[in-house]
């Protein structure tokens, strides 16, 4: 691979849509986003993606730009097509590999966002040389990627390791998936607000510093945390808990050498990561004991949607 080959990376969020041009070293030398939102269609929103990315593109020759990657939610990797996303404005099948091509003549692959993520770190991050591991990212949702034998793991659909909705409290929280007790809806950055209202709720006395907190969210309850707040961190323990339980009968199935964590719930550090790792050792088969490391991603928050989509092309062109 050349060092002057480029891919493109695109990230189709719920709110924008991001995308840049990468070298295979991992940078990004051109960027441009859209809103996702405010298109009547589809179709309508690719072909305005299409003019933008066109504009970024004139400055490079089209010889240099081996294809192009992109992430979404729903985003199968064998049909090139989002299906039925919950978080877009388009219901349905969208055909997106096949309409980007048409309007601008490159080789296009697709998957969902965790898997990008995932194929991101192993190329450009802190995954780099591992052929195990799981990537997890505590977002919104909680989203994830499994590597197994170096090869990302899709199942026979395209959909395979759906972490956030491995049920992890039978008849638990109500999911926006139609079924009850998902992971993401304790370990997710919702997930951490709902906790923190029903404790707050059950607990009159409260905690003086999430109850000052004017809007509660997985940060402000982070900052509690970190000044002392002793109801904050019992909600940290609680979240890392569950997530430590579940991952412990998840090592079972892939034995990882890593899980990396990423997402804005990842930044608490500590607080969640060490009940995280010592509820997944305390219940792990002891063949698995003291094996599995755990690592906070690498990649800049802003760029690893772009990388990971870009990264797409070169695991492409590399078999």
């Amino acid at each position: 691979m050349k060092l002057d080959n480029f891919a493109i990376g695109i990230d189709i969020g719920g709110t924008n849509t991001v995308f840049g041009l990468v070298n295979s070293q991992g940078d990004i030398i051109a960027r441009g986003h859209i809103p996702t939102l405010g298109f009547a269609t589809a179709q309508e929103f690719l072909k305005a993606l299409s003019q933008n990315m066109q504009a970024m593109m004139s400055n490079y020759p089209q010889a240099m730009i081996q294809g192009i990657g992109v992430g979404a939610p729903n985003g199968n990797v064998y049909t090139g097509e989002i299906l039925n996303a919950a978080n877009l404005p388009w219901k349905g099948v969208i055909p997106l590999a096949t309409v980007l091509k048409e309007m601008l003549g490159m080789k296009v692959w697709v998957t969902n966002d965790a898997n990008a993520a995932a194929i991101g770190e192993m190329i450009y991050g802190v995954a780099k040389g591992m052929k195990d591991f799981i990537m997890v990212t505590l977002g919104t949702g909680v989203g994830s990627g499994f590597v197994s034998n170096g090869q990302l793991i899709y199942g026979h659909d395209g959909f395979a390791g759906e972490l956030g909705h491995i049920i992890a409290i039978r008849e638990g929280r109500d999911c926006g998936c139609g079924r009850k007790g998902c992971l993401e809806t304790y370990t997710s950055a919702t997930g951490i607000v709902r906790t923190a209202k029903e404790r707050l709720e059950r607990y009159s006395k409260g905690s003086s510093s999430l109850q000052l907190a004017n809007k509660l969210t997985a940060e402000s309850i982070f900052q509690a945390a970190e000044m002392g707040d002793a109801l904050a961190r019992d909600i940290f323990q609680f979240t890392g808990k569950i997530l430590g339980q579940t991952l412990a009968d998840v090592v079972a199935i892939t034995s990882p050498e890593a899980i990396i964590f990423f997402g804005g719930l990842a930044h608490a550090g500590k607080w969640i990561l060490e009940p995280t790792q010592h509820h997944m050792e305390a219940n792990l088969l002891s063949l698995y004991k003291n094996k599995v490391k755990f690592l906070l991603s690498a990649l800049p928050d802003a760029d690893v949607a772009i990388l990971g989509a870009s990264a797409l092309v070169w695991q492409a062109s590399n078999h």
